[in-house]
């Protein structure tokens, strides 16, 4: 099954944000548009979805701040091979932005939703907000966690690929699966993004 997820400004500010980074001795990013347009789904069935996300000027944090609890957060995220912890924000808050945290793509699932795909996009490289900068060292079979609403969703990663950066990316899932999608830029590679799936394994009371 193929899913194409198009996101117009997502490669633009994983290639610009370490220059902004190492130049402009960390000042705060200037207020831009990311869009995630054009959610196609090419089988079974077919549709397309196109949401405007606005970013705000991020305030300034350090990368490791990853476990500080904030009260907009609707859930976490734990990868605990990489020591990976960090909360998102619901969909429609204004915190869910890619400059601040993990960004759930606003089309995507939540992690209660059967046979739903939960995803979630964020940079890597140096910045203090590349949250999935060690990704690159996850294999098939690793583990990743999401808590949200009083529930722990236990996933295992099944597949990961890269693609180039052409403005789609195309999200290759079982559909019969609840599934969680993690996308990112290639760890030293700025023309592809790596994208994991991961399929529930288990699903208990947090």
């Amino acid at each position: 099954m193929l899913v194409g997820l198009t996101i117009v400004s997502f490669n633009y500010l994983c290639k610009k944000k370490d220059y902004a980074f190492d130049y402009m001795n960390k000042q705060l990013y200037a207020t831009s548009k990311q869009a995630i347009g054009e959610f196609t789904t090419y089988a079974p069935m077919e549709e397309e979805v196109k949401v405007v996300e606005q970013e705000e000027q991020p305030k300034e944090e350090t990368k490791n701040s990853n476990t500080t609890k904030k009260a907009y957060y609707v859930g976490y995220l734990q990868i605990s091979k990489i020591g990976l912890k960090r909360g998102f924000a619901s969909k429609n808050s204004k915190e869910n932005n890619v400059q601040r945290n993990i960004f759930i793509v606003k089309t995507s699932d939540y992690p209660d939703k059967d046979k739903g795909n939960f995803i979630l996009a964020a940079h890597s490289g140096n910045g203090y907000n590349a949250y999935f900068n060690d990704l690159y060292k996850l294999k098939k079979g690793d583990m990743a966690t999401v808590t949200y609403k009083g529930y722990v969703y236990t996933y295992q990663i099944n597949k990961i690929y890269k693609q180039k950066k052409t403005g789609v990316i195309g999200i290759d899932r079982n559909f019969d699966k609840t599934t969680l999608t993690l996308v990112t830029c290639t760890h030293n590679d700025e023309k592809t993004q790596t994208i994991y799936i991961a399929e529930l394994v288990k699903k208990e009371r947090g």
